[in-house]
């Protein structure tokens, strides 16, 4: 095996999907990882720290991708649109990877485990955005609570995308869940 090898982060992050669905997360052990994708387990810690976080790596970058979104939202927009902001450019690098964030999602939904790893990440990526918008000068408790809302909007439409017909993307599902949450707000009837 050559020292260097081309997409060797990605081959292990499919290699660990394909697995995972075959055999269960718990049944994976790393070496059975690096073997499917022609690397070593040396070369697998270098990009992980453990075989969670080949589903849950890219959370840093998740955050800092929202955290620039409200940033650059414009002035006028409330906490709320800065935070829908933040979705939509997550809707994006959702959709550009669908079959893929779907797989990923099978697994986390069939262990206990990575479910409340999820939580933990979706925890982070709400703290995130809090700061993001604090930033911005929005009160702590508003930006808080327009944060927490926003991955409550997140959930739901991620939730029926992956699980739904296919007939809308994840940024329409999100729009859907934003003009309910304001219409609950508002005491209309959806």
């Amino acid at each position: 095996m050559g020292r260097w090898e081309p997409n060797a982060r990605g081959r292990l992050e499919q290699a660990a999907l394909e697995l995972y669905v075959e055999r269960g997360y718990e049944q994976t052990p790393v070496a059975e990882i690096t073997r499917r994708a022609g690397l070593t387990e040396r070369t697998f810690f270098r990009h992980f720290a453990d075989k969670r976080e080949v589903l849950f790596a890219g959370s840093g970058r998740l955050e800092e991708l929202c955290a620039g979104a409200v940033a650059a939202a414009p002035p006028a927009a409330t906490p709320m649109e800065a935070a829908v902001a933040a979705l939509d450019a997550a809707a994006d690098v959702f959709e550009e990877r669908g079959d893929l964030v779907r797989l990923r999602q099978s697994v986390i939904d069939a262990n206990a485990e990575l479910r409340e790893r999820e939580l933990i990440k979706l925890a982070s990526l709400s703290g995130a955005l809090a700061d993001a918008l604090r930033d911005r000068g929005v009160a702590d408790l508003t930006a808080r609570l327009a944060a927490e809302a926003a991955i409550a909007v997140l959930k739901v439409a991620f939730g029926r995308w992956i699980h739904g017909p296919g007939e809308q993307t994840l940024r329409q599902l999100l729009a859907e869940c934003v003009d309910a949450l304001g219409a609950a707000v508002a005491g209309e009837a959806v």
